[in-house]
């Protein structure tokens, strides 16, 4: 083995040379971090990249931050060659996407407003002009198809090399032969801290790591202790012999048929993403399998890709020069693992990119290195911030069982009620089995088993099949909610993340944390943002002070790591405060309803009553043989109780209130009726209608802020500033249609006056009011008040159709919040 020279110290050190460690080497160089060294321990593109099939398309997702990634990405690669003098490959010949069937055909519609409102240049074509553009394709059965002419292929090895080239130019050193085999760190618990990276030609000193690892990333990551759920995966394409009059024709995908074909050389490659897939080495990826390939398996993929060649019938007339077999890497939930680990301090990760890393590479790696200089991301990290994940989820039959389905989501209509199938029932609260009973469907909530809606007494739920319309189960989805807005409704809620903090110091630090004042009188409760330095948000919670030196945190499910991480880093090392996750320890069932509060008062002797009980109020009730922490506390927009009961007696106290509730017409309710009665109502979810991008004033979240408390609070100076600024010209708006039959999910543009302002973060449905409801980020820059809104003509675009709106600042059910405090 060659000698290498390491250098002792490096301020950021990057593990892995494909694609996403290049990308992130070369932003953090251009950006001004000069000491960047890249340590690949075979060669550049090992492991995935070298193999992937290239396409750089934008069209496709309705996520914002992924959109943008994917544009920033195909502008990068046009211009590397003008840079770096290397040729990235890139060869915009175009982009088809077919619709065959009517489901896909109304989400393409939907993603294509949406990519053309973030300035993606999308066409909806005809089956002839499909024909057209790609000779070849067979286009009797499609609907439609959906072009961007700007998009098309890369060579992978190319825009790596690139990539490479374009860092070294700006200063970063890249190593090749050089394995990482520890990543070394000091501190205990949230301030454990990266100190360097163990080599096997020596240890180099690193303020920061990037694991960029792809496919080995976990095994990577578990040395360290960082938790980093990625599953290896069997991922196919065919490469053909030559097909006379092959032209440099559009990348052609069909999701239908599990298929995308392009052309490679004078033949066509088609690749796969089947439903059903083969996860790869569960045991973990061998360290020499660099640039190894999978002995394919032609009898489980026969059929599917006999399908997806049907698609163009010319692929079956030829031979087959290559049928690929290479591993790619897939993670839980399909979104990519990216961010900085809660188990480590300057422990960065980049990994998990389901087989979209050469089309969002550029724009990953600039995402992360501007998190990494400046501390915080500046786009939307919700959904892939490496947080969001647990421990569980490594494990070796979890991801097994998971990645057969992940893979094959990424072809599958993304209707907004289907749920992952696969991996379930590990996680269950103490009341399941009660709430299976009473006819619960449950969907996968962060691992948990989540009552989503109830069927009719006496039946089995039946979900019917998935679609864009009115599911089979809306009337008894309306029911709950009509049941929580007129009467009593139970849900369980014990998936929410739950914390007791504690110590002499913990009142103090959490106000620190907290907007609102969240060291006030014991046996209160108040619902608070957590901001960062720049004044956007963090976290969205209630603080409940049990006494002086007890606290008791509640987020959501989502945010669970997230919430638990932030408190360990900013709590001194010194400080007399200690965090326990209490969210096993503890149930958690909501009572909401007008008539709560007589549910309640008929089971315990505690005085529920207005005065005794006010709004907010917090204390230990006994119900039955036990006793519960009841807090005085909506999320749906009615008087209303949450029940934290110590998880060995929660059936108990289940039962007693069932008992109790049916003289009060009790009923079960499921999260689908926690959702329209909260939209509503305009009550924010963090991760879904307010991000970590969105200011605490413009997310409608003043309200919440103690400016004038001692000691202030995190990012209080930013808010300031923002308040001092002026009107606001991006702000949060609940958006309402008149025409009570169509339904919005998400990603729905909102326009007024005919222009495109914003577009619904997250909808349902608004029994109540009449029609769906949501919450859309309007940027109209000009002042946005309620003047200028009852001012414009609002409408949604919805599949390609346009629906009159009402827009409001003020909640556009109990705006006074009467029915709250009464």
């Amino acid at each position: 083995m060659s000698e290498k020279v390491l250098p002792k110290h490096a301020r950021v050190v990057v593990i892995g040379g494909g694609i996403i460690g290049c990308s992130v080497a070369y932003h953090l160089a251009h950006m001004g971090w000069k000491d960047v060294v890249l340590l690949e321990r075979d060669r550049l593109t090992s492991g995935t990249t070298w193999h992937a099939a290239g396409l750089m398309v934008t069209f496709g997702s309705t996520s914002e931050t992924s959109t943008e990634m994917r544009k920033y990405t195909r502008d990068l690669y046009g211009r590397l060659e003008a840079e770096t003098g290397l040729d990235s490959g890139f060869k915009p010949v175009g982009f088809i996407e077919v619709a065959c069937e009517k489901d896909r055909l109304e989400e393409y519609r939907r993603v294509s407003a949406f990519n053309r409102h973030c300035a993606v240049d999308v066409h909806e074509i005809s089956p002839a002009q499909v024909k057209e553009l790609f000779p070849l394709a067979k286009v009797d059965d499609i609907l439609a198809g959906f072009y961007v002419k700007e998009d098309g292929v890369a060579n992978p090895v190319d825009v790596t090399m690139a990539l490479a080239k374009g860092a070294k130019m700006q200063g970063a050193t890249i190593l090749e032969g050089v394995a990482v085999t520890n990543v070394t760190a000091k501190g205990l618990g949230g301030h454990r801290r990266v100190t360097g990276v163990d080599t096997t030609h020596g240890h180099i000193e690193a303020d920061y790591v990037v694991n960029c690892a792809g496919m080995w990333a976990r095994q990577l990551g578990a040395r360290s202790g960082v938790n980093v759920p990625l599953q290896s995966a069997e991922h196919y394409y065919l490469i053909t012999d030559k097909i006379p009059g092959i032209g440099n024709w559009p990348v052609l995908e069909d999701p239908g048929s599990y298929g995308y074909i392009r052309r490679e050389v004078d033949g066509l490659m088609v690749g796969l993403f089947e439903p059903i897939c083969a996860p790869w080495k569960i045991e973990g990826v061998p360290d020499d399998f660099s640039f190894g390939e999978i002995t394919p398996d032609w009898e489980r993929m026969g059929p599917y890709v006999e399908k997806a060649m049907q698609r163009v019938p010319a692929t079956l007339e030829v031979g087959v020069k290559k049928f690929f077999c290479g591993p790619e890497s897939f993670t839980p939930d399909l979104r990519p693992c990216v961010g900085e680990a809660p188990e480590m301090k300057n422990y960065f990760v980049a990994a998990g990119l389901n087989s979209i890393g050469i089309l969002t590479g550029g724009g990953l790696g600039r995402v992360l290195a501007h998190w990494i200089i400046n501390g915080r991301a500046d786009v939307d990290i919700t959904g892939f911030n490496i947080d969001r994940l647990h421990s569980y989820q490594s494990n070796p039959e979890y991801r097994r069982t998971r990645t057969v389905e992940s893979l094959g989501m990424v072809y599958q209509c993304h209707y907004p009620t289907r749920s992952m199938m696969t991996a379930r029932g590990a996680k269950k609260s103490a009341i399941h089995d009660r709430l299976a009973a009473r006819g619960a469907y449950f969907r996968d909530v962060s691992g948990w088993e989540g009552a989503d809606w109830f069927a009719p007494e006496g039946t089995t739920p039946d979900p019917g099949p998935l679609s864009w319309g009115r599911p089979s189960w809306f009337p008894q989805w309306a029911a709950e909610h009509k049941a929580a807005r007129e009467g009593v409704i139970l849900m369980d809620m014990s998936f929410m993340a739950k914390f007791l903090v504690q110590g002499r110091d913990a009142g103090r630090l959490l106000n620190w944390l907290s907007g609102g004042n969240v060291d006030g009188d014991a046996g209160r409760v108040t619902y608070t943002q957590w901001l960062n330095e720049g004044g956007t948000l963090e976290a969205d919670l209630t603080v409940t002070k049990l006494d002086d030196e007890r606290f008791m945190v509640v987020a959501s499910d989502t945010a669970h790591r997230h919430v638990e991480t932030w408190m360990r880093r900013h709590f001194p090392e010194d400080a007399h405060a200690f965090v326990t996750d209490v969210t096993s320890a503890y149930a958690q069932i909501n009572v909401q309803g007008p008539r709560s509060r007589e549910l309640l008062q008929s089971i315990t002797t505690t005085d529920m009553s207005n005065e005794a009980f006010a709004f907010r109020d917090a204390r230990e009730i006994d119900i039955g043989f036990a006793r519960a922490l009841c807090l005085r506390i909506t999320y749906l927009g009615e008087l209303g109780y949450e029940l934290y009961i110590p998880t060995e007696q929660a059936t108990h106290v289940y039962d007693q209130l069932v008992a109790a509730g049916e003289r009060f017409g009790l009923r079960h309710a499921g999260l689908k009726a926690l959702a329209s009665l909260r939209m509503e109502k305009g009550y924010r979810d963090y991760g879904h209608d307010i991000d970590n991008t969105d200011s605490v004033i413009e997310a409608g979240l003043g309200f919440a802020l103690d400016l004038k408390k001692p000691g202030g609070f995190l990012g209080k100076e930013a808010v300031l500033a923002k308040k001092n600024a002026g009107p606001l010209v991006r702000r949060i708006v609940q958006i309402l249609l008149k025409d009570p039959e169509p339904l919005m999910f998400h990603a729905e543009i909102v326009k007024r006056n005919g222009k495109a302002l914003g577009y619904i973060r997250a909808a349902s449905y608004g029994f109540t009011i009449g029609g769906a409801v949501g919450l859309a980020m309007i940027d109209a820059g000009v002042p946005i008040d309620q003047k200028y809104l009852d001012a414009g003509t609002w409408e949604v675009e919805i599949a390609g159709k346009s629906y009159p709106a009402v827009a409001s600042i003020r909640p556009l059910y109990d705006a006074a919040n009467e029915k709250v405090k009464a």
